[in-house]
């Protein structure tokens, strides 16, 4: 009995101690407009690269950024924006699922703006030589995405589904998203076993319920009700939910990210 019980308070603190985290680095009341999705700000992040500065330059770069209101304390957004080398401009593409029809938009908003009020962070950032076919093909991939006129916020297919599937496609983008993505793991029935999001691993899941993932980028994972719990061996991490990783970032830095569809 008390070691049911204990391993019942393990995993309580499990899946507090990350949520506590995400609600210590924004706590209720400092989101401002974010209280309101029409009033919530959306200007620039100030993180892309100036296209026509670089209008010579190919660069891929994928974000993510807090989901809107209390989703944000759980999971992230993602989407991905593209130039060709010659090109003086951005292309967005992300999923969203309000307002009907195609959720796979096109230029829905600014290449690096706020979601809602929530700071963007850079997941992949590529550019120069090589860059050009990478695009091509990452282009291929939002054409293939199986789930164009489906969304659901949880477990998926949402944005997360989408990205997840273009780095399945796109393995020379190494994206590694973070365990606070949910619905990058979301695996149709028909589906089940594949690559792993970054396209260097494998997966097995169902539904973004149940599962796991090995890769170079994502480490170990396991998915349980669509929560992730992992250890990221590349940049020493612990992988959870609510905050994405606890440990190194993905740029090195010594910190607790709140990479948080």
């Amino acid at each position: 009995m008390k070691r049911r019980t204990t391993l019942l308070l393990g995993l309580v603190m499990v899946l507090i101690l990350p949520f506590g985290i995400s609600l210590a680095q924004n706590p209720p009341g400092n989101d401002g407009a974010k209280n309101s999705w029409r009033t919530a700000p959306r200007h620039s992040a100030g993180i892309a690269p100036d296209p026509v500065a670089n209008v010579d330059t190919a660069i891929v770069q994928v974000y993510a950024a807090s989901t809107y209101s209390w989703r944000g304390y759980f999971a992230v957004h993602t989407w991905i924006i593209v130039k060709h080398s010659g090109a003086n401009a951005f292309i967005r593409y992300d999923v969203v699922g309000w307002g009907g029809g195609n959720v796979v938009r096109t230029n829905y908003a600014i290449p690096d703006g706020l979601w809602f009020g929530a700071e963007p962070e850079v997941l992949v950032d590529l550019r120069g030589d090589g860059v050009d076919a990478i695009i091509d093909n990452v282009e291929k991939a939002v054409q293939s995405y199986p789930y164009p006129q489906q969304y659901r916020s949880y477990p998926g297919p949402n944005s997360n589904t989408f990205i997840a599937h273009i780095g399945r496609e796109v393995p020379a983008l190494d994206l590694d998203m973070p365990a606070n993505a949910i619905g990058k793991d979301y695996r149709a029935i028909t589906n089940p076993v594949g690559l792993s999001p970054s396209g260097t691993g494998v997966q097995a899941n169902l539904f973004g319920m149940l599962g796991f993932t090995a890769g170079l980028e994502e480490g170990l994972e396991i998915n349980l009700l669509g929560l992730n719990f992992g250890i990221d061996f590349n940049r020493p991490a612990i992988r959870l939910p609510s905050i994405g990783r606890l440990g190194l970032s993905n740029n090195g830095s010594l910190a607790a990210d709140a990479e948080n569809p």
